[in-house]
């Protein structure tokens, strides 16, 4: 018997939260030469959903009209700014109920809010998309946030990272459905990776904000953000402000909300970021520049903050 896959897209919804893991499971269908999966699209109310780019789509069914008991997979798809939006109960009712019913359900990208408001990640291992993650973690603090994932399973929960994290999620459940091979057949033909090397950190363009707290740290972090490779202990952060190392450590911890070490540190990656992504200067060079005791030193730090080597950072996010 096809499996149920459902989409649930509301409006602003980003087109290829919906699109790229219908397309995935339609593959499968392709693959394995019969229908495993029959798919729709939920929309809010009648009528063609507008998305963020400006296109519309049709949805197969309206969520108050549509049986809760219906599908064997529910997914959420995401939308822009819906970390700031807050659903009609309505519809976060029927989310809560059809979920509950469900074999499994997840959400795409910031998806994953809807989940939360429905009632569905208290106390869950969950991921989003890394620029919301933070929001996600602050908003329902019973939740397990883990913003490098790509997915999480957890019991029937199914979450995924960002937009493309959403065809990386389709075909992990195609896999639990139907087995390797079938999704090895799938990712070849979709020409994308079968498992994804490293996690979405790699992504991420958080970067270094402004300068904050009072003026004497914001003066600290700039002098650090111009001079990566200098020694910043904090000793001699404490000196450029005229504090005693104890108080400034303390000081600037909560008025950034990070130890002088853990800024440091993020400056210095940041700084390797941008000399791996336009040049081809050896790792062991960016080291030295960026304050690093030596390639390896750079190489653990690297891995612990990005999720993945220079090297393969290099590979993926570098000039060709």
């Amino acid at each position: 018997m096809a499996r149920s896959v459902a989409v649930v897209a509301v409006p602003g919804v980003q087109l290829l939260d919906v699109a790229g893991p219908l397309d995935v499971f339609a593959e499968a269908n392709t693959q394995l030469g019969r229908a495993a999966y029959t798919l729709a699209v939920i929309g809010t109310g009648p009528g063609p959903i507008e998305t963020s780019s400006g296109r519309r789509i049709l949805p197969d069914l309206v969520a108050s009209e549509a049986k809760a008991t219906a599908f064997d997979t529910l997914l959420v798809a995401g939308a822009p700014r819906m970390h700031e939006r807050d659903e009609q109960p309505a519809l976060l009712d029927w989310i809560g109920a059809a979920a509950r019913q469900c074999r499994r359900y997840g959400s795409v990208c910031s998806g994953a809010f809807l989940l939360g408001q429905a009632g569905l990640l208290e106390g869950q291992r969950v991921t989003t998309h890394w620029a919301v993650a933070e929001a996600l973690a602050a908003r329902f603090p019973g939740v397990r946030v883990e913003p490098d994932a790509i997915c999480i399973f957890d019991g029937p929960l199914r979450t995924a990272a960002g937009v493309t994290a959403g065809l990386d999620l389709a075909l992990a459940l195609v896999e639990e459905d139907l087995g390797v091979e079938l999704a090895r057949q799938v990712a070849a033909q979709l020409v994308m990776f079968f498992k994804r090397g490293g996690g979405q950190m790699q992504f991420s363009r958080h970067g270094l904000g402004a300068p904050i707290g009072r003026s004497a740290l914001q003066e600290v972090q700039r002098w650090v953000a111009a001079h990566p490779a200098e020694d910043h202990t904090v000793e001699r952060l404490a000196a450029r402000t005229g504090m005693s190392p104890r108080h400034f450590a303390r000081l600037f911890r909560a008025e950034t909300g990070l130890t002088p070490a853990a800024y440091v540190e993020n400056v210095r990656i940041e700084a390797v970021r941008r000399l791996l992504e336009s040049g081809n200067i050896a790792v062991k060079q960016i080291a030295g520049a960026c304050g690093f005791r030596d390639a390896d030193t750079l190489r653990r730090a690297f891995v612990r903050r990005v999720g993945t080597t220079p090297v393969e950072y290099r590979r993926r996010q570098g000039r060709d």
